[in-house]
This record gives structure tokens, C-alpha cells and sequence, in this order.
């Protein structure tokens, strides 16, 4: 059995191309259903977010594995199947795992550090379940990255630093304010950068919305986006002394809001603070009302400063996350390295076996007419010789097993008794390709250390 990923992100394809490849949760039990009835896929996961689709198989064959995928992905959604192909990448073995776990660790997101991603995982993983199409490889594999996700997230700070303007500007309206609870914002202009800012204040905490624009019904609009109120135009600096937080991203080509009307509106406020977030270009705000008693004004610049540093912090923290996601795929490598003895011991067992009743029946007709008490005497004998021969050996390799590098143990012991992948695909013998795959990485280390120490 081979671990198969297909997919495609923000990183390989346009939002024209990823919107043709969602799969709703509405959708994602008959997408499952109809992807594990081929004989390639024994289980799968769909994750299918705005920024990526990915489809996570175990399959049984590695190259027919992924045709498997990217055939019900063209078919599904009614894509030519060249073209598709342009977008996607393709993910095998081990990289499987480490794939999965930088995505729960949003480390491969648009925006690293976001938390988003780790329930959109585990949503993808619970369709998957409760479909029946997660088995005991996947119920592991996505269980383990969660804690992954959890890991990252509390022994690192990944994630407490804004990085992008609207929530570098939540950010800096903390640090003016004890706590942005109860607070009152008003909006001057529509854009989207503004409404995105206003969006996340209230997701923060803040209770009331006030919009003011030029044109009263886009005011309107916006307002009842936010279940606030739209005000007049020619009533925004008598209604932005309610105001704790100011947030402005019009088009004009001028001031318009000035030192001298702020000046005016702060005599109306009893000495409460005031936070101005200026995100338009041109400057909606005159700079000098930064000069103003308890008047705070930040402008784009200031906000891009804020994500550029928390940006290069996010990425520190990164590198952090990166260790213990080497870390908990070695766990999760032991784990598969563990299942694949099981068999293997069940498998050199079995031989011994057939060889002793082979051997003992041959054994039997030399000796001639003995009683039956002789038969089970001498076929006592040739069983504890058998057990006590592989009872040193296999535990020994049960141990080995748990071992860093113990699947090159298992390998050993497979073509010292010569066995096929037949003899130990019964049981829990899988990914056995993962298995070979790292012990071809692992010759070709040592290989590569040798020719460095020999200045090939």
C-alpha cells in the first residue's frame, strides 16, 4: 500500500482554476464514496479549502495510485485531464506526512501562522470517518497531525503576531485601548481594505459600527453589512465625538480630515482617546493631528511596518515549528515501522512451520509404525525446537522494530528468510513502499558520506 497526496494551492493555481476543484461539505460523502470504490484507493481524505485542494489516498499501487487520483478529480468535476494536470503536484511516501503536518501547522498557508486551517483538517477528516472512508492508517496519520497542529501552536507563538494590514491595525487599537470590548468605530468610505478592518475590530470585541460616506446609499450598504448605522456626510465630525476608533480609506485626492476639525471634535469627548487608522493613498488624514492630546494616527506605512516585523517573527517561529514536526514524523514512522514487524514475525513463523511439518512428515515414514504417544513425542520435540530457535531472533527484531532505522532491521530479516512481499502482506503489513523508499534514502546518505570523505 503506497501514501498518495494530489492536489493543488494558492502556490500552483489560480482562484479560476481552484474554484472549479472545490468539494463542499455537501458534496465531499459522494466524492469519497465514488473515490474508494476504485480497487487503487482504500482510503482517502479530502481537504477542499479557498486556498488549496488536496486529496490525501492510500493506494495499491504508486504510480497507478495517483492516475487513480487525478482521473476522479478530472472526471468529478469535468475537466480535461491535460490541462488539469498543469496545476498540480503530487506527493508520495513519507513527503506525504510531512506535507500534511505543515499544513495543520500553517506553515504552508498564504499566511503562515493562521488558524483557520487545523479545523478545515479536521473537518476533512471527520467527512472522511464518518463516510467510511478513513482507515487505520489515515485514523492515525490525521489524529497525529492534529496534535501536531496543537504542538505548534502552543509551544511556539506562530501565530500571535499580525501580518496583515487589517490585523496589524487590531493589533496597535490594542495597545491604545485596555481591551477593545464595548468600543464604537466609525468608517469613513467603503473600500474593501476598510470594511476588512472594521470587520476584524468587531470580531474583536467592538460593539457599535458607524459608516459615513460621500454617497449615503453605498453607507448604507456597508452599515448593514455590520448591523450598524449609516450617518450624513456633513454630520461626520460631530458623530466621530462617540467614536473610539476611526478608520478611513476614501478616494479623495485631499484631506479630509484635518488637525483643525479633530481639534474641534475632542472638546465634545471629555479626554477619551481617540485612534485614527489611516489606510488610504493618498493620506485621508492631515499627519499633524498625531500632535493632538490623546489623538493616535497610524497610515499605511505605519501598519506595513508592523507586518514586515511581525512577519520576520512568524518566521523564527517557523523554524521552530519545522523541529517538532521532525519530530512527530519520526513518531509517526515508528508507528508504521512497528505495524510492518508484526507480519513479517507472522510470516517467518508461518515458514518455520511449513517447513517443520514438511520435514516432519518425512521423518515419520523413515522411522516406520511408532504408537501414537511416539508421534506426539517426536512432534512435541520439532515444535519447541522451532520456538525456541525464532523465539531469540523475532523478539529481537519486535524490539529492533521501534528502533530509529529499525525498518532496515525488517528489511534484513525479510530476505535472510526469504520472503515476498506475498508472505507479509496479510495482517497490518503496510506501506511497505514508504519502508523501502527510506532505506533507499538512507543507502544513498551513506553513499553520499562516503564520497564526500574521499573527495569524490
Amino acid at each position: 500500500m503506497h501514501l498518495t497526496l494530489v492536489g493543488l494551492s494558492h502556490k500552483t493555481a489560480p482562484i479560476e482554476i481552484r474554484e472549479k476543484l472545490t468539494f463542499p461539505a455537501h458534496r465531499q460523502a459522494d466524492a469519497l464514496s465514488l473515490l474508494c470504490s476504485t480497487d487503487q484507493v482504500a482510503e482517502a481524505v479530502i481537504l477542499s479549502t479557498c486556498n488549496r485542494t488536496e486529496i490525501y489516498a492510500v493506494t495499491a499501487g504508486e504510480d497507478s495510485g495517483v492516475d487513480a487520483v487525478i482521473d476522479f478529480m478530472a472526471e468529478y468535476h469535468d475537466l480535461d485531464r491535460h490541462e488539469l494536470i498543469r496545476y498540480l503536484y503530487i506527493t508520495r511516501g513519507e513527503a506525504v506526512v510531512k506535507h500534511l503536518f505543515r499544513v495543520v501547522a500553517s506553515l504552508d498557508s498564504m499566511v503562515i501562522g493562521e488558524a483557520q486551517i487545523l479545523g478545515q483538517v479536521k473537518e476533512a477528516y471527520d467527512h472522511s470517518f464518518e463516510n467510511g472512508a478513513s482507515g487505520r492508517a489515515f485514523n492515525r496519520l490525521f489524529r497525529q497531525s492534529f496534535e501536531v497542529g496543537k504542538r505548534v501552536r502552543t509551544e511556539t507563538e506562530i501565530g500571535e503576531n499580525a501580518v496583515s494590514i487589517s490585523y496589524a491595525a487590531v493589533e496597535l487599537a490594542r495597545k491604545v485601548f485596555d481591551s477593545l470590548e464595548g468600543r464604537t468605530i466609525l468608517v469613513l468610505g467603503a473600500g474593501k481594505m476598510s470594511e476588512l478592518t472594521a470587520k476584524h475590530l468587531l470580531s474583536n470585541g467592538v460593539k457599535a459600527v458607524l459608516v459615513a460616506n460621500r454617497t449615503y446609499e453605498r453607507a448604507v450598504e456597508l452599515a448593514t453589512r455590520f448591523d450598524g448605522e449609516a450617518i450624513r456626510y456633513d454630520d461626520l465630525f460631530t458623530r466621530m465625538a462617540e467614536a473610539d476608533i476611526v478608520i478611513t480609506s476614501t478616494a479623495a485626492q485631499h484631506y479630509v480630515i484635518t488637525r483643525e476639525a479633530v481639534a474641534a471634535t475632542l472638546k465634545a469627548r471629555g479626554g477619551r482617546p481617540l485612534f485614527l487608522i489611516d489606510i488610504a493613498v493618498p493620506r485621508d488624514i492631515e499627519p499633524t493631528v498625531n500632535d493632538l492630546s490623546n489623538v493616535f494616527l497610524y497610515d499605511i506605512d505605519d501598519l506595513n511596518g508592523v507586518v514586515e516585523s511581525n512577519l520576520e517573527e512568524r518566521m523564527r517561529e517557523a523554524r521552530r515549528a519545522e523541529t517538532i514536526i521532525e519530530e512527530e514524523i519520526s513518531t509517526f514512522l515508528e508507528w508504521l515501522e512497528s505495524l510492518e514487524v508484526v507480519p513479517t514475525i507472522t510470516a517467518i513463523r508461518d515458514k518455520a512451520e511449513v517447513i517443520r511439518e514438511a520435514e516432519l512428515g518425512k521423518a515419520l515414514k523413515r522411522l516406520g509404525n511408532l504408537s501414537e504417544k511416539d508421534r506426539q513425542t517426536v512432534e512435541a520435540l520439532t515444535c519447541a525446537i522451532t520456538k525456541k530457535i525464532l523465539h531469540g531472533p523475532t523478539e529481537r527484531l519486535r524490539q529492533a522494530a521501534s528502533t530509529k532505522d529499525g525498518y532496515t532491521v525488517v528489511e534484513t530479516a525479510r530476505r535472510l528468510y526469504g520472503l515476498e512481499e506475498a508472505d507479509v502482506r496479510h495482517g497490518h503489513g503496510v506501506f511497505r513502499n514508504l519502508l523501502n523508499l527510506r532505506a533507499k534514502e538512507l543507502a544513498e546518505d551513506k553513499r553520499k558520506e562516503m564520497g564526500d570523505s574521499i573527495g569524490c
